[in-house]
C-alpha cells in the first residue's frame, strides 16, 4: 500500500476515518505546510511473554563465565 501525506486540518477533519485505514495497516504521513510531521503507523501487537525456565536443563554456563584471564586483560593495554 501507498503510504499518503494528509494535511493538519484533514487529518483533525476525518480523525476517526484515518485510524480505520492505518488499523488496516496503512501508513498515513500527516504535514503542516506541506512538511511532513508526523507519521501514523499501526501499533506492532505486544509479543506473548515466555516462561521462566523454558531452557532449563539445556544450558550450561561455566563457574568462571565473569572472570577474565590476565592474558585477554593485557591485550586491552598493548
Amino acid at each position: 500500500m501507498e503510504t499518503q501525506v494528509i494535511n493538519v486540518h484533514e487529518a483533525k477533519t476525518h480523525f476517526s476515518k484515518l485510524l480505520a485505514r492505518v488499523s488496516g495497516g496503512e501508513e498515513i504521513i500527516i504535514a503542516r505546510n506541506g512538511k511532513p510531521v508526523a507519521r501514523l503507523v499501526p501499533v506492532s501487537p505486544e509479543p506473548p511473554e515466555r516462561p521462566w525456565g523454558i531452557f532449563k536443563g539445556q544450558i550450561w554456563v561455566a563457574p568462571d563465565f565473569t572472570e577474565t584471564s590476565d592474558e585477554i586483560i593485557d591485550l586491552f593495554y598493548k
